[in-house]
């Protein structure tokens, strides 16, 4: 390595450990609803798998990350999966505490966590790619670093829904307005229906409150099917 480019190098990796904190806020929150059905116990392995594969899937997808937003209907399909996974925590709210999680429930919050990190992923990836200037090894090692963060700041999120339950509603808002700004800038709605920036801010604040109306009408729903214990 040159002289004077490893203090580069280390100042790249950290701006980009930075720039992922920075606009992964929304990421760990949808990590930690797809978490929270899971016991206190399975939480942390499955958001550090969940958040490993993620970052694993998102390097290969930062290296070609110039190409990431012509691929029509991504963030339009992605929204809609943000949308669902909101609406089904606030569906599940008023199921009782899970004391025991199948393997299948495991793999499941792993597969959300993946998902909808990569759909969501849109502006980490770009402001990923420019900050590393191309170098492969800046993105595997800022990536890879950035994992713990998540992990922590995702299962802290947890814990706090389950001890104050209004942040588990206020999330599901957060992911609904989120959704539906990822639907209304995919580049097929751009391009086809061209929303004002006030159709965007209607259709984020309808989003948000059209999942917890949703979200609520079903976990009433589902509370008024689950027989009485005697």
């Amino acid at each position: 390595m040159p002289a004077g480019s490893f203090p580069r190098f280390v100042a790249d990796c950290l701006s980009i450990i930075l720039i992922d904190l920075l606009l992964a806020g929304d990421n760990a929150l949808v990590i930690a609803m797809a978490v929270r059905s899971l016991p206190p116990k399975q939480r942390f392995i499955g958001t550090t798998f969940g958040a490993a594969a993620a970052v694993a899937l998102r390097v290969v997808i930062t290296i070609a990350a110039a190409q990431l937003l012509n691929i029509q209907w991504l963030k339009l399909l992605g929204g809609a999966f943000v949308i669902w996974i909101a609406v089904r925590v606030l569906a599940d709210a008023s199921s009782q505490a899970v004391t025991t999680a199948t393997g299948g429930r495991f793999l499941k919050a792993i597969w959300v966590i993946v998902v909808a990190d990569i759909t969501m992923s849109t502006d980490n990836v770009l402001a990923i790619a420019g900050a590393s200037r191309g170098s492969v090894a800046l993105i595997v090692i800022g990536l890879g670093l950035s994992i713990p963060f998540v992990v922590f700041s995702s299962n802290l999120l947890a814990v706090l829904m389950d001890r104050f339950p209004w942040i588990l509603y206020l999330g599901a808002a957060i992911l609904g307005k989120v959704g539906a700004e990822m639907m209304l800038t995919d580049p097929f709605v751009v391009r086809t229906l061209r929303p004002s920036s006030t159709w965007l801010y209607v259709a984020e604040a309808g989003a948000a409150l059209g999942t917890l109306v949703v979200g609520r009408l079903l976990s009433e729903s589902a509370r008024g099917t689950v027989p009485s214990r005697n």
